[in-house]
C-alpha cells in the first residue's frame, strides 16, 4: 500500500496541553486497581477523546537512525551497555538514508516520522546533522517530524526548533520514586530539565511512559500526574517488553484490561493530549487493541525499537474495523477507497483464495 506524496504544507498543532484533567487523583487510582467497572470508566474516556480528536488515529513510524553504542544503562533497554543482547549495532545513517526512510513511512501512511537514535545525547556536530536532515524532511516531504536524542541543552533545544522540530520524544518512563530502581547513569531531574529546555524553545513534547517495570499503581498515578503538570501534548504509552538484556528485577505480567485502564486513565488526565499506544500493544493488548482506540488517538506501525510490530496494512485494517480513520499528514483518510488501496491484503482478496483452499485442518 502506498499513498501518495503530494501533500500541503504542514499544520500547526497545539505545543502545549491546556485542558485541565477530568479526574483526581483517587479516581485515577481507581480506574487503575478495577474498582471502577470498564466500561463505565472507557464510556467517560471515550467522550474525551471523541471531543478532542474525533474518530482520526495517527499512525507514527520510527526509525533507528542510530542504534547500539549506548553508554546508558536504562534497564529495559536492548541497547543498554553491557545487554550483551546481540542487537545490531551502526553509527547515525546519513542524512540522505535517513530521508529516504521517511519517504518510505510517508508511503506507508505515517502521520509523523519519529527518528530515535541511542546514545546519552548528541553532541554539536550531531545536532547540525540532525538538524539538516529534519528541515529536508519537513520542507521537501511535508511530513511532520519527531527526534528521540537522549539529553539537551538550551542552545540544542533551540537550534533543533529552529531547523523544524515540531516534537521531541524524551520519556519519563516511571515515578521519580522508582526511577532509581530502573536506571543510574543519569537521573529523572536530568530528563525533566530536558523537557523543560525544549519547551522553553518552543517544541512541543512527547513524553510518556513503560508500563509493567516493577511499579506500584501510586507510582503509575504519580507519573500520569507529572507528565500533566508539564503540559506534555504528546504521549506515548509502552508496555514492557522483556527483550533479551534487559535489568529490569521486578517485571509485571500485564492483562489486557490493565493495559486499557492504563490508556484510559492517561486520556481522563490529558484530554487534549494525543495518547498513543506504544511498544507492546499486539502482545499485551492483544483482542484489546481495537477498544483501545476508544481512549487512545495515535500509534505506532511497523514496529519499536528492537520489536517487530503490526505493519501498516494490517494496521490501518484494526484501525478501520474499529470504527476510526486514519489521520496523515495530507488529511484524514475518511473518504479513501480503502478496500481498493489495501487491495490483496485482504485475506479474502481473489487472489488469496488458491492458499486458503491449501488449508488442512488439525486438532493439535
Amino acid at each position: 500500500m502506498k499513498l501518495s506524496l503530494e501533500t500541503p504544507p504542514v499544520a500547526e498543532e497545539k505545543v502545549f496541553s491546556e485542558v485541565p484533567s477530568i479526574i483526581d487523583r483517587e479516581e485515577t487510582h481507581a480506574i487503575l486497581s478495577g474498582q471502577i467497572p470498564l466500561t463505565e470508566a472507557l464510556d467517560k474516556a471515550y467522550k474525551v477523546r471523541e471531543k478532542y480528536f474525533g474518530k482520526t488515529v495517527r499512525i507514527h513510524v520510527l526509525d533507528n537512525i542510530k542504534n547500539g553504542h549506548c553508554p546508558e544503562d536504562c534497564g529495559y533497554c536492548a541497547q543498554r551497555k553491557n545487554a550483551g543482547s546481540g542487537v545490531q549495532e551502526y553509527s547515525m545513517k546519513s542524512p540522505e538514508e535517513i530521508f529516504q526512510d521517511a519517504v518510505q513511512a510517508k508511503e506507508n501512511g505515517a502521520y509523523r516520522f519519529c527518528m530515535v537514535t541511542a546514545g546519552t545525547g548528541p553532541n554539536s556536530l550531531a545536532t547540525e546533522k540532525l538538524a539538516f536532515t529534519i528541515e529536508k524532511i519537513s520542507k521537501e516531504l511535508g511530513l511532520k517530524v519527531c527526534l528521540s536524542a537522549g539529553l539537551l541543552d538550551r542552545e540544542k533545544a533551540e537550534r533543533l526548533k529552529a531547523a523544524g522540530l515540531d516534537r521531541y520524544n524524551h520519556n519519563l518512563n516511571t515515578s521519580k520514586a522508582h526511577y532509581p530502581e530502573i536506571c543510574d547513569t543519569h537521573t529523572y531531574e536530568q530528563r525533566v530539565e530536558t523537557i523543560t529546555h525544549l519547551m522553553k524553545a518552543g517544541v512541543g513534547m512527547c513524553s510518556g511512559i513503560i508500563v509493567g517495570m516493577g511499579e506500584s499503581l501510586w507510582d503509575l498515578t504519580d507519573v500520569i500526574y507529572e507528565i500533566k503538570n508539564l503540559k506534555v501534548i504528546s504521549i506515548p504509552v509502552n508496555f514492557f517488553i522483556p527483550v533479551a538484556g534487559h535489568a529490569i528485577k521486578n517485571p509485571q505480567s500485564l492483562t489486557p484490561e490493565f493495559c486499557l485502564r492504563t490508556l484510559i486513565a492517561f486520556r481522563l488526565v490529558n484530554p487534549d493530549s494525543e495518547v498513543r499506544i506504544a511498544a507492546g500493544r499486539e502482545g499485551h493488548l492483544r483482542g484489546l487493541q481495537g477498544m483501545a482506540l476508544y481512549a487512545a488517538n495515535s500509534l505506532f506501525a511497523s514496529g519499536y525499537l528492537n520489536v517487530k510490530g503490526s505493519d501498516a496494512a494490517d494496521t490501518i485494517r484494526m484501525i478501520l474495523d474499529s470504527g476510526f480513520y486514519p489521520e496523515f499528514s495530507s488529511g484524514v483518510g475518511e473518504e479513501i477507497d480503502w478496500e481498493s488501496a489495501l487491495g490483496k491484503d485482504h485475506p479474502y482478496a481473489p487472489e488469496n483464495f488458491p492458499e486458503l483452499y491449501k488449508y488442512r485442518k488439525s486438532l493439535k
